[in-house]
């Protein structure tokens, strides 16, 4: 499979325009077509791979991303958002501003992350890559203490496979999710027992 897409070069392409008109998030989901769900999963994971701290921050962002799949393997061949949502947005120029600012960092990107080793992206590899990333996704959703960060990550580097066709990436994002299979057996085993152990604790108290 031949790569045609560019990020910086999309990014181009959207924001260009009169300065004072304003691109809305729908129209920026449009501009990405068959790679807004990807994107849009990006971007909402991208706090999850940072170690905040803030509570239930992998719920409050994994539920979004949760209903963005839906719509995915629903056949929606773009990523829509609610209307009050979907309709803001910021002027042309603001953005045109900020891509001149970070275009260099974009290219590194672009760099750093191309079409490679595509047969881990394409047929049945991509199809076992999409199952692995919603469970990924499923995971982080759930309130489980201590087990977002592994699959934060698993996420981001499948999202990377996915908007550019990166079989490296296939590969990291495989890698994590298994090292995420394994850290979230652990801490359901380590929970089940400290479970076991408070209810013997009190029924000890209450028996003395």
């Amino acid at each position: 499979m031949k790569d045609t897409f560019g990020l910086y070069d999309a990014l181009d392409r959207m924001f260009a325009g009169a300065r004072d008109s304003v691109l809305t998030l729908d129209d920026f989901l449009t501009g990405l077509e068959g790679r807004s769900y990807a994107f849009a999963i990006l971007a909402l994971n991208v706090p999850n791979a940072i170690p905040t701290g803030i509570p239930w921050l992998s719920t409050i962002t994994g539920v979004p991303m949760l209903f963005l799949l839906t719509q995915f393997f629903g056949g929606r061949p773009v990523a829509s958002l609610p209307g009050f949502i979907g309709r803001r947005g910021l002027p042309r120029g603001k953005l045109q501003n900020c891509l001149g600012r970070t275009r260099r960092y974009i290219q590194w990107l672009e760099r750093t992350v191309h079409a490679r080793h595509e047969w881990w992206v394409t047929g049945l590899p991509r199809r076992l890559l999409l199952i692995a990333w919603s469970l990924d996704i499923l995971l982080l959703a759930l309130p489980i203490p201590f087990d977002n960060l592994f699959p934060a990550y698993a996420i981001l580097f499948f999202c990377l496979a996915l908007i550019e066709d990166d079989g490296m990436m296939a590969m990291l994002g495989w890698l994590l999710t298994v090292v995420t299979a394994i850290w979230t057996v652990f801490l359901l085993m380590v929970g089940h027992a400290a479970i076991l152990a408070a209810i013997s604790a009190l029924r000890a108290t209450i028996l003395n």
